[in-house]
């Protein structure tokens, strides 16, 4: 009989130390299934980043999934558009949009917030809908723009037949990588296209009145690229594999690899996420015919975007004991891959391009030494997979096949 395949991922799980008490958060953290696993299992570690690439969840989740980002990669905005199933047009642009909180949308404004407050669904769907008839459609000189909502503060620009346009080649920084730092350099990228900066300086202006009760005074759109499409994921591994995630970006790659998707009531991308919902939705997807589950967790990243070292500690503990041991618990025959896909140290509070740490784990395995699963543990393994994507595969083969 087949075994199956559990692929666990806790977004930006690893760090630097020093974190907590000299530790990194995952090191902090109370592990005890992941690291009695790693005594039994492989550790090693990973570039999910190719060297130029930005150190973003997109391109290290591409990676993860067994494509080459250098190959496939167009933005951050296809892949959350294929998330949602839009229909776009080869000559389409992109953008991811986030509703963000800044001091004043100017060049002398500081990012304040990338999340405006970790605006609710509930919140935000009613916003983009009104900057979308009242700033992005209300003339012909918007025409080509049109705003989507998507999940809490993560949603869509899509500008028509413009990915040959100057604004496809802009540089703006993702708003989770300049939390609290100016904005001034992004402001004149946004002022060089009059289109995109009168868009933007409108719904600026909106979410300004006092009608608006939420964080957001500002939309930031960033990421942007042509559609996405990828190879077929079952083709490439021979698997029938499924995504399951609180986040769009997930769900993208998963859809435009030929994934299921699996959608999962109350997951949060947050600390508070439904665990056992998605532990549940794995569960039942492996028990009737699927093959491998990547199951994705966006807690750890979220606080350490947010600086928070105690938070990060408490969602890689939830990590271990409410996804990994009773997905273990389920499937002890399984193979189990367990990672992040890239660092988010506290101190830094966005991403970095360092190697992720892994643990490979199932029968036939042999164990290498390690003695827990931690960053500095996975790194004096000595084993070292460049390029990432190639970690699937080589798991997949480790593992006698499956």
């Amino acid at each position: 009989m087949r075994r199956k395949f559990l692929f666990l991922v806790a977004d930006g799980m690893g760090g630097w130390p020093g974190e907590l008490d000299g530790l990194t958060a995952m090191e902090a953290a109370e592990t005890p299934v992941m690291d009695a696993m790693a005594r039994e299992g492989l550790l090693g570690v990973a570039r999910t980043i190719p060297t130029g690439m930005p150190p973003g969840s997109d391109v290290a989740n591409m990676a993860l999934l067994g494509f080459d980002p250098a190959s496939h990669h167009t933005g951050r905005g296809p892949i959350e558009a294929a998330a949602q199933g839009l229909e776009l047009a080869e000559n389409d642009l992109v953008w991811r949009c986030n509703l963000v909180r800044v001091s004043t949308y100017a060049s002398d404004g500081v990012m304040l917030d990338y999340s405006s407050g970790h605006i609710t669904t509930e919140a935000s769907t009613p916003l983009i809908r009104q900057l979308d008839d009242q700033c992005a459609r209300c003339s012909d000189e918007f025409a080509p723009f049109q705003l989507i909502p998507g999940v809490q503060y993560r949603h869509l620009l899509v500008q028509r037949g413009a990915a040959d346009s100057p604004e496809a080649k802009l540089a703006i920084r993702p708003p989770h990588d300049i939390t609290d730092q100016p904005i001034g350099q992004d402001i004149e990228s946004y002022r060089s296209v009059p289109l995109l900066w009168s868009l933007t300086r409108c719904a600026a202006r909106l979410l300004e009145q006092p009608g608006n009760t939420t964080k957001a005074n500002a939309i930031w759109p960033w990421g942007q690229g042509r559609a996405l499409t990828l190879p077929s994921f079952a083709d490439n591994f021979g698997l029938k594999g499924a995504v399951i995630s609180a986040v769009d970006l997930i769900k993208g790659l998963g859809r435009a690899a030929g994934m299921d998707v699996l959608e999962v009531e109350g997951a949060t991308g947050l600390l508070d996420t439904n665990y056992e919902g998605k532990v549940a939705a794995a569960v039942e997807y492996l028990k009737n015919g699927g093959d491998m589950a990547f199951v994705h967790l966006e807690g750890p990243d979220e606080c350490g975007h947010g600086g928070d070292a105690p938070g990060k500690a408490e969602a890689v503990a939830r990590f271990d004991a409410r996804v990994v041991k009773p997905l273990r618990e389920a499937f002890p025959d399984a193979v189990f891959l367990i990672t992040c896909d890239h660092l988010t140290p506290v101190s830094k509070r966005t991403h970095v391009d360092d190697p992720v740490p892994f643990l490979l784990w199932g029968a036939g395995i042999e164990p290498d030494g390690g003695q827990r699963f931690s960053e500095a543990q996975a790194k004096a393994s000595g084993l070292s997979l460049d390029p990432g994507h190639h970690l699937l595969s080589w798991a997949i083969k480790k593992a006698g096949g499956l």
